[in-house]
């Protein structure tokens, strides 16, 4: 509650530990694709020559947009146990953040949308 009273609503996610994973077992590699300044260049350079509009792309909710090719599953988030299923996990089907295959599955899905 805010200081006059009022109940204020927080945004939150839910984050893997991906800390936790351990390589070889969980995962087999991981992943981060980095944009050198010559392909950036070169990519405005052509959207110059051709008149085309660039706009921003927003990387906040990026990683949420990788659809995982193998299954994976996670503990039940702390503080939303359901109490007669104490031992249930819950499977992803789309990766979250800190999770070791989000990247490789984001720049898959953008690649395969680009092509």
């Amino acid at each position: 509650m805010n200081e006059d009273g009022q109940v204020t609503r927080n945004k939150a996610r839910l984050v893997c530990k991906g800390y936790a994973k351990v390589e070889g077992i969980d995962f087999e590699e991981t992943f981060a694709p980095v944009a050198r300044m010559e392909a950036i260049r070169m990519f405005l350079a052509y959207a110059c020559l051709r008149k085309i509009k660039v706009y921003q792309m927003d990387a906040k909710s990026a990683f949420l947009n990788g659809e995982l090719e193998e299954e994976v599953y996670i503990e039940q988030p702390r503080g939303f146990l359901l109490t007669d299923k104490e031992n249930y996990v819950c499977k992803l089907k789309k990766a979250l953040y800190g999770l070791k295959q989000a990247p490789r599955a984001l720049y898959d899905h953008l690649d395969r949308y680009l092509h």
